[in-house]
């Protein structure tokens, strides 16, 4: 069963607009919807944030069994006789949909989701833990919205579009004043969020005597050859009442990065400012970004400029770096050709911390599924450890909690497998009233432990200070 789309779209200028005004009032006229943002302009590059609302299609994938919802209200259900039929799975949901042809080089339509670090058991031959109940959500989930928006902020205008879906055979029909309805909440967004305030203290899922003796057997492993670097991690969650939107407004504000984003998966959500995509693919060329190596700013440029030559200079933070960069080599090649690192070790200057990236690439085998090289590089060698399927068969071992989201994937793919999606860093799951959030650190033979303890709050600094800033909103 396939559907054809038909598209209407209108422009409006924005100089007035912005997209979180925008959210604030979208959200309360259709639940389940999604903003991604940038804030990683490079003239046109990265110059547009994107609002998707009113889901007609999903595709979940939950414990081995899929659900899937169509356009014409009809479901299937069925359970994967071989957890390695996920990616084809996905691919063949995904090519269900034939858009018209459309002129426009950014975001019209497609499908907007997740992948939680757990999923790697249908990529790869390896078993994660259960579930933790208070972080359980879908491993992967997509939905196809009916309406998109997407705000050009290079040239304040933003385009409105509305999607019509029909079984081959049968006429598209436009929802009956959509796109007017749409326009009206653009045009008259909501200022104002409802107030956000902390509950209790914070908790942790491991306390600091707990986590010595966690990155102590780390250190061993990589002594002993099993790994060559580890990326154990530690999560803390705090309780709230009102808004979580209020603590996503402040984190953009706080630490603005190239992957800004806002999920409503209805019971849960999902928000982040993260500085890592999982991975890039556009007409079979495939990009991944290690981020690995991290100093603390001081908020004096003088001062953190000389820390930035520090962390170039530093061995050990050059050695993970050149593993992971080395593991992104690999991971790209098993559904690659041609794959070159780019750019290498370049310097980049976050909110709270200074991070060593690079960018490494490669070209589609012919015949390749997307999806599959989705799979060959999840989760990101960055967020695991290296060799990869070792390391994380010992963080099974040795973490008390499942990490869902963290870890994971989030963003958008269009119907042809084109991949755009962050790394679940620098976020949170809010569920029931509480804000889950999570850091980790590359454990190395060298590793020194005071150093590594202290690398995971640096990397939380910016939430916990949105966590206090969302308060005061």
């Amino acid at each position: 069963m396939k559907f054809n789309i038909t598209t209407r779209s209108k422009r409006l200028l924005a100089d007035t607009l912005t997209p979180v005004s925008i959210f604030l009032r979208i959200r309360e006229q259709f639940p389940l919807s999604v903003i991604l943002e940038s804030a990683d302009y490079h003239a046109m590059h990265n110059s547009f944030s994107y609002i998707a609302c009113d889901p007609i299609a999903s595709f979940i994938l939950d414990n081995d069994e899929i659900t899937q919802t169509f356009p014409d209200g009809s479901t299937e259900k069925f359970r994967l006789a071989s957890r390695k039929e996920a990616v084809n799975a996905l691919q063949t949901f995904a090519s269900r949909y034939q858009p018209s042809e459309s002129e426009h080089s950014f975001i019209s339509n497609g499908l907007f989701g997740h992948i939680t670090y757990d999923s790697v058991e249908y990529f790869e031959d390896i078993e994660i833990q259960e579930k933790s109940q208070e972080t359980a959500i879908p491993q992967i989930l997509y939905r196809v919205y009916r309406y998109v928006i997407a705000v050009n902020h290079f040239k304040d205008e933003l385009f409105m579009f509305e999607h019509a879906y029909a079984k081959e055979g049968e006429e598209s029909k436009f929802k009956e004043d959509g796109l007017d309805t749409l326009e009206f909440y653009v045009k008259n967004p909501k200022r104002t969020s409802s107030n956000f305030s902390k509950k209790g203290e914070e908790q942790t899922n491991i306390n600091d005597a707990d986590m010595v003796k966690i990155i102590e057997k780390c250190i061993k492993h990589c002594l002993r050859g099993d790994v060559f670097q580890i990326v154990p991690s530690r999560r803390f969650s705090q309780e709230f009442t009102g808004d979580d939107f209020n603590v996503y407004r402040a984190l953009r504000s706080i630490n603005p990065s190239p992957y800004l984003f806002y999920f409503d998966g209805g019971d849960y959500h999902i928000f982040g400012s993260s500085p890592e995509k999982q991975i890039f693919i556009k007409d079979g060329q495939a990009e991944i970004h290690p981020i690995a190596g991290t100093f603390r700013r001081t908020g004096d440029d003088a001062k953190d400029a000389e820390l930035a030559r520090q962390l170039h200079a530093d061995p050990k933070e050059s050695a993970e770096h050149v593993m992971l960069v080395d593991l992104a080599r690999n991971d790209l090649s098993r559904s690659s050709d041609h794959v070159q690192v780019d750019i290498f070790k370049e310097v980049q200057f976050y909110s709270h911390v200074i991070h060593l990236v690079s960018k490494v690439t490669g070209h589609m085998t012919k015949g390749t599924n997307p999806l599959q090289l989705v799979a060959d590089t999840f989760p990101a060698g960055t967020l695991s450890g290296s060799p990869k399927h070792m390391a994380m068969s010992l963080i099974n071992e040795m973490e008390p909690t499942n990490r869902s989201i963290y870890g994971g994937a989030i963003g958008f793919m269009d119907f042809k497998g084109n991949f755009n999606h962050a790394i679940a860093i620098r976020t949170f799951l809010s569920k029931n009233n509480t804000l889950f959030f999570q850091a980790g650190m590359g454990v190395v033979a060298k590793s020194v432990i005071e150093t590594e303890m202290a690398e995971i709050h640096l990397k939380l600094g910016a939430l916990r200070k949105a966590i206090e800033m969302a308060g005061q909103i």
